[in-house]
């Protein structure tokens, strides 16, 4: 009898499936290029039109705005090409009932719903948002060392993990709300206030961004680390927040799980 998978290999079993599928189709990688060039090139234009009207902004240089610019795109290619596609589908399996093949699956259902699909050309935005600090970091005065590199990933990393909780628990609610897809969408579009500094906002909106949708942590703060406006215990409270986001999105999904009522109620 072979034992179960890991969850280790069982995901990457589903993104690999998932990429092959994608890669069928090769005419959609040159759309999503075209369409994230055009989108980076847009997004760089608006910089410079600012910068060329001022030297800074509520205290950011030129670069500096623009590893904000990449985080986000690093951050938003990975909600992209592993979230989204995910989320959607769990919220169109509760509301047909076809979540319970999932759900009765000798494995962590968590897991298997995070994992199912995968939109590999949106990773695109990825490498783009990689570049485009890599070229920000180069044009900074301060000193960038293999320190603030190593620190900087840990951050991203746990933004992309917060950003993941927030996602999840948000598709959770499905189990009880029906029009949570307008939720989804408000969602997505909030995400795109993060492409500036949370800082430059009015307070109230800062607050929010940073305590009801962080996205101070998951997109600002890794910025403001490769530019050293920060040190490295702010990367300690990114991982915080993205631990407490994690067992929080873990906690509504078992209660998620518990009232659902599938196709064979």
């Amino acid at each position: 009898m072979s034992t179960p998978a890991g969850p280790a290999r069982l995901a990457g079993l589903h993104l690999k499936i998932g990429a092959l599928n994608e890669l069928q189709y090769r005419a959609n990688f040159w759309i999503q290029l075209i369409n994230s060039t055009v989108g980076l090139g847009v997004a760089i234009v608006a910089i410079a039109v600012v910068y060329g009207q001022t030297d800074s902004l509520g205290g950011w240089a030129q670069p500096e705005l623009l590893a904000v610019m990449g985080v986000h795109l690093i951050v938003g290619g990975f909600l992209r090409t592993f979230v989204n596609p995910n989320m959607w589908n769990l919220l169109s399996d509760v509301q047909e009932g076809t979540l319970d093949y999932t759900l009765t699956r000798p494995a962590d259902s968590q897991l298997l719903v995070s994992v199912r699909q995968v939109s590999i050309w949106n990773a695109i935005d990825i490498f783009l948002g990689v570049g485009v600090v890599w070229y920000a970091a180069n044009q900074m005065t301060a000193d960038i060392g293999i320190g603030h590199a190593l620190t900087f990933t840990v951050a991203v990393m746990s933004g992309a993990i917060t950003i993941y909780a927030i996602w999840l628990a948000v598709a959770s609610m499905a189990f009880k709300t029906i029009r949570i897809d307008n939720l989804m969408q408000l969602l997505n579009g909030i995400y795109e206030a993060g492409r500036w500094p949370v800082g430059i906002y009015p307070f109230w909106l800062r607050s929010s961004l940073t305590v009801i949708i962080p996205l101070a942590f998951a997109i600002t703060i890794p910025a403001e680390i490769i530019s050293d406006r920060v040190n490295w215990e702010w990367m300690l409270a990114g991982v915080g927040v993205a631990t407490l986001a994690l067992v929080g999105s873990r906690l509504v999904w078992r209660w998620g799980v518990k009232n659902y009522s599938g196709a064979s109620a």
